[in-house]
């Protein structure tokens, strides 16, 4: 961390949750060395609010423990082989080292020497295609098993190392904040890819006896029944956390509160964090989503996905859209190609009956908000149904009574079927936008441009796109 660049210190603030502290800290050019060096004072003067104050203090006295931490420990590495030379010898030895490496992957991790092909297009900053993101993967798994010293189990901290070394060093690869669940994803299915034909190994017999493989074992006829099952393998080094057994009890207790009318908001967090690597698996694996929504049915409501949303990329999606509707509304609501759109006929005539300037402001949001495909020029019927019975299979919303103030309803669809309902027009905007993300569905490309626009503000890509 010494040597991190101030563009690293603000890479690893976003994977921490902290990236509203990002533009203060490229301001004052916050490098490693300088927020090792932080004290209370100038935590206070950096970050305003207090919950951020004691998350980043807490961070840093960590790092800085774990550090003296390994310092002493070969500090005392070379007492105690010069006091009981017979004590540190032989298996003991061993023993030993095998922690000492455990703290060295804490303390820093290099990443391996790539091949000519693979640093000519990380030097390049292109964004790797299929087969050379393979050539990463399988690099950086050999890596791995050798200072593992041959095991074919990292733990879940290993893999998190290795993917934020990865990433803090080419930041490109991050893609828009969504790459550290991708690149871990794949390097865990690497190590699984290893692992599968060696059935004699000792270790990979080990694992296979005591988190349930057995050959010849009945599979369950459900997709998400066998997701279940398979718990065990996908999570063989966290056997501790996430067992099968209790896997099955977390999606048990979430589907009982779900039918609560009183839920304890704070623990549907905890569990949903916990059974989140199992949630992403079944929708990378394409189930269907009616199996993904019967095991976690709090997907369905928006609070839950954008705190999914933001798992995955570390974005507020809802504070954003509110920012992109507030600050785009009236140029959207003025540009030619909307001034005979019925949507604006409509809204031009309830503006009329109102003077609250809270009211006129959540017309035009409401407006702006279903007018936007027809400004790209892109099919609104895959945007929104507006007093119209929806169509089509992707995330769509249904809008009835846009400008009824008393009356109007949003809901967001998947696949004709409701989803949840929205209380106003920026809520499902954030949902629309966030249901593409959390469920891994393709963009149409006859919304593409929309979702473009959408997706650059929200993610502060450097060069976001603009209106026509």
């Amino acid at each position: 961390m010494e040597n991190w660049s101030v563009e690293q210190v603000c890479n690893w603030l976003k994977q921490r949750n902290l990236g509203e502290l990002v533009p203060k800290f490229r301001e004052e050019e916050v490098s490693g060395a300088a927020l090792l060096a932080l004290n209370d004072r100038m935590v206070q003067q950096l970050v305003k609010k207090i919950g951020h104050q004691a998350v980043l203090m807490d961070l840093i006295k960590k790092y800085q423990q774990q550090k003296s931490g390994l310092e002493s420990l070969t500090n005392c590495c070379e007492t105690a082989s010069q006091k009981f030379p017979e004590v540190i010898s032989g298996k003991n030895l061993k023993s030993f080292f095998a922690r000492y490496k455990t703290l060295q992957w804490t303390s820093s991790y290099s990443l391996p020497d790539f091949p000519y092909d693979v640093k000519c297009i990380l030097a390049e900053k292109k964004c790797p295609d299929h087969s050379m993101r393979i050539r990463i993967i399988e690099f950086l798994q050999a890596d791995m098993t050798k200072y593992l010293e041959g095991s074919l189990y990292p733990n879940s901290q290993q893999y998190n190392i290795v993917v934020n070394a990865l990433l803090q060093a080419y930041p490109f690869l991050d893609e828009d904040g969504n790459g550290f669940l991708l690149w871990k994803r794949a390097l865990k299915d690497r190590f699984k890819y290893v692992r599968r034909p060696i059935e004699d190994d000792e270790q990979v017999l080990r694992n296979k006896c005591k988190f349930g493989h057995r050959r010849g074992q009945t599979r369950k006829s459900s997709f998400a029944e066998n997701k279940l099952d398979d718990v065990q393998g996908q999570v063989e080094e966290e056997p501790a956390q996430l067992k099968c057994s209790t896997m099955d009890l977390h999606v048990k207790w979430l589907n009982q509160e779900y039918m609560k009318t009183q839920r304890n908001w704070e623990e549907v967090d905890k569990r949903m964090n916990v059974t989140v690597e199992i949630r992403r698996k079944m929708i990378s694996d394409k189930a269907p989503l009616k199996d993904i929504l019967r095991l976690f049915p709090f997907l369905r409501c928006p609070y839950q996905l954008f705190r999914e949303f933001q798992l995955l990329t570390h974005m507020d999606i809802y504070k954003k859209t509110v920012e992109i509707l507030e600050i785009y509304s009236e140029n959207i609501l003025s540009l030619y190609v909307v001034r005979n759109n019925p949507i604006n006929i409509m809204l031009q005539e309830n503006l009329k009956q109102h003077t609250e300037e809270d009211v006129l402001k959540y017309l035009k949001m409401t407006a702006a908000c279903l007018l936007l495909p027809e400004v790209f020029g892109d099919d609104s019927s895959l945007f929104a149904a507006v007093n119209e019975e929806v169509k089509a299979v992707t995330p769509v919303l249904e809008v009835k009574n846009p400008f009824n103030v008393n009356s109007c309803e949003f809901a967001l669809y998947i696949e004709r079927e409701e989803l949840a309902q929205l209380d106003d027009c920026t809520m499902a905007l954030a949902a629309l936008v966030a249901a593409f993300h959390v469920f891994n569905i393709p963009c149409p490309k006859r919304i593409h441009r929309t979702l473009n626009f959408l997706e650059s503000l929200v993610f502060e890509v450097r060069n976001p796109a603009s209106l026509p």
